[in-house]
């Protein structure tokens, strides 16, 4: 028999709708229930594409003893990390507090008010490798609820002063120069010279991380930054991280050497990477820079996009019950496959009889290989590989797919939108903007509820009031939606979203966004934060869009409450940078000559001009295009652009800088000159 998930729109829910495990969503029905019945409330917190929150599901979920012994102890809530980030966000951090680490699966158990004395991660049926089994534990637990309650409420009210304190930011000075030096200097230190990247196995891209890197190399001159975005960015790229037959990039690599992945590909880090690309061949004009802009692209139009232009959420690391099994191949069916073409293929892309893929608990080679490349193709080896790789992947389409996790979320499309107008107009592709327009008409037409923005959409169903990351990501999307189409509506919107986010979730009196709403799901109140993690926070992109926002529209007020976050998170940003690099990216911007550009023309007649902006990586500048038929548009939002007008019926140029405005430039020489 279904339990209570069977109605649920998520997809990682619906995969336990048939758990022996009586689950219940997150909900009143829930937690009255607990305390009805006198029982402690057994969280499992995961997502539809988490590897080992399908193993965990697996081996006790699945199992009819363990959901009796489960059952009869617990009231147990699932909850779909993706969907619920801000109850993800609080108990997450309780985890790291109590253990020192965090991930997925999280397990917690609580009490029937939601106050958690117990985390985890994945734990086992049976205890193993110094971790206590769910056999073991939930025993335990129901001894202690019973006839120690004392120890719940001295291990609840320990929890609770630990998270009051974690939300304590010390507040100071807004930084300067000295906070985005040490930054970079912290993430020089662990720069791996051999392999890219930054620290150890696991290894993660950390887009963001790169981008900073990009402007500390552009605001320095110090080629040793550029060189650690680059090497990085091509090492990933011929990594097994990469899917050299499908594209896009997977979650992460679990060894130093960007070889083994983690299967899953999410939509944030195809939108991440992708804008990490296009600033790199900005810079460099590296060809294997576009070129996987272009596949991330083809791979995410291809395989993540709804009917109606909205973005997927992700694809499972799983297919079939086996991590990466759709990836991977066997010598023998290479050979089978490309015939005369198999040597060569076999010899670029370390293809090996033994394999290179490790089963997960063994550490056995299984005769499975992950593609993966030594150096760069040439052209001519380019220009084989898509023959040969055009039919490895018809042939792999006829494989199990992993599961595709269809919701879709407003955050995540916010940074594909960014991605695609980004990337867009540095290659002057129409297709990549139409993509971010599709994608941002979506959700305006389905996950707005009146005038309120709203979290999730699947299967017809649009939910969950919006939280800071679909604010702030959304936001910054239109913002590089209107300067890579000049359309008026996107400025307009931004500054609308916007205001809405400073209204709903601006600390009045500390300053800093929060992350969520204020409901009674927030047991601890409502939570901040400034660290980045997988994904730059929400305050950190708040940042920049505030200053970019306040020198496109001319109004200072929006920059003042980005000086309020930097000066709310004072300590963090100066002592952790390395840790907040979205966030440094704010101060890189106030602490360059940033440049606010006008352009009065139409697009014909500054097309030259419009190539050199799109070739050159100039990342502390914000832009106005305006045409003749939007100047009364754009002057409604930023009134300053209504006295610059085209001089002598010539497209003309207007640079300020340093709160000063240089003479109005009609000449196409001159202009690229000073755009130079």
């Amino acid at each position: 028999m279904p339990n209570k998930l069977k109605d649920e729109k998520s997809p990682y829910l619906k995969q336990h709708a048939e758990n022996p495990v009586d689950w219940y969503p997150w909900g009143e029905e829930a937690f009255q229930k607990a305390k009805e019945e006198n029982k402690p409330v057994f969280l499992s917190i995961g997502y539809a594409t988490c590897h080992w929150c399908h193993v965990m599901a697996h081996e006790s979920f699945e199992d009819p003893d363990i959901a009796e012994l489960m059952n009869e102890a617990f009231i147990n809530v699932k909850v779909d990390r993706e969907e619920r980030p801000d109850i993800d966000s609080t108990y997450m951090t309780v985890c790291q507090m109590l253990t020192g680490q965090g991930g997925w699966p999280l397990t917690i158990i609580m009490t029937p008010d939601k106050e958690p004395f117990f985390a985890g991660t994945y734990i086992p049926k049976e205890a193993r490798y110094d971790r206590i089994g769910l056999r073991q534990l939930i025993p335990g637990v129901k001894g202690m609820w019973k006839n120690e309650p004392k120890r719940v409420e001295k291990a609840t009210a320990k929890i609770r002063e630990g998270f009051t304190r974690s939300q304590e930011f010390e507040s100071g000075k807004f930084p300067g120069t000295e906070a985005t030096d040490f930054a970079a200097e912290q993430l020089a230190q662990r720069y791996d010279d051999v392999h890219g990247g930054f620290g150890s196995a696991p290894k993660f891209p950390s887009p963001h991380n790169l981008m900073f890197m990009l402007r500390q190399w552009k605001l320095t001159g110090e080629d040793r930054f550029l060189h650690m975005v680059t090497d990085t960015l091509e090492k990933m790229r011929l990594g097994g991280i990469w899917d050299h037959i499908g594209f896009g990039f997977h979650r992460y690599s679990t060894d130093q050497e960007w070889l083994l992945p983690h299967f899953e590909k999410m939509l944030y880090d195809q939108a991440l990477l992708m804008m990490a690309y296009t600033e790199g061949w900005q810079a460099t004009q590296n060809p294997l820079f576009k070129q996987t802009v272009y596949e991330i692209a083809e791979y995410v139009e291809r395989d993540l996009l709804h009917p109606e232009g909205g973005f997927y959420s992700a694809e499972d690391a799983d297919s079939e019950g086996e991590e990466g099994k759709f990836y991977v191949w066997e010598k023998s069916e290479i050979e089978s496959l490309l015939s005369d073409d198999a040597s060569q293929f076999i010899d670029l892309f370390n293809i090996t009889e033994e394999g290179n893929f490790e089963d997960e608990a063994t550490k056995q080679r299984t005769g499975k290989n992950i593609s993966h490349l030594n150096s760069v193709l040439n052209p001519e080896q380019l220009s084989r590989f898509e023959e040969i790789r055009t039919t490895l992947f018809e042939q792999r389409e006829d494989r199990v797919h992993p599961l595709l996790d269809d919701k879709i979320l407003t955050d995540w499309n916010g940074l594909i939108i960014a991605a695609l107008a980004k990337a867009g107009f540095a290659f002057g592709e129409e297709r990549f903007t139409r993509l971010a327009e599709n994608a941002f008409q979506f959700i305006k037409e389905n996950l707005k509820e009146s005038d309120k923005l709203l979290h999730r959409y699947n299967d017809g169903d649009a939910a969950i009031d919006a939280m800071g990351d679909d604010y702030a990501f959304l936001t910054w999307g239109l913002i590089e939606l209107y300067e890579s189409t000049g359309r008026p509506e996107y400025l307009k919107k931004a500054v609308q979203l916007n205001d809405q986010f400073i209204e709903q979730f601006w600390d009045e009196d500390k300053g800093g966004f929060y992350f969520s709403i204020a409901d009674e799901d927030q047991v601890y109140g409502r939570q901040k934060q400034i660290f980045d993690g997988a994904m730059p926070s929400s305050n950190s992109v708040a940042m920049t869009n505030l200053i970019r926002l306040s020198r496109l529209t001319g109004n200072t007020s929006l920059e003042d409450y980005a000086d309020k976050i930097g000066r709310a998170f004072s300590a963090d940003l100066i002592r952790s940078g390395a840790s907040i690099c979205h966030s440094m990216q704010a101060i890189q911007f106030l602490h360059a000559e940033a440049k606010e550009i006008t352009l009065r023309g139409e697009f014909s007649e500054l097309q030259e001009v419009f190539e050199l902006l799109r070739n050159r990586f100039t990342p502390f500048k914000v832009l106005h295009w305006i045409t003749d038929e939007h100047q009364e548009s754009v002057a409604e939002i930023a009134d300053y652009v209504a006295a610059q007008k085209r001089l002598d019926d010539e497209p003309t140029l207007y640079i300020c800088r340093n709160f000063a405005c240089d003479q109005p430039i009609n000449n196409s020489k001159k202009m690229k000159k000073a755009l130079g």
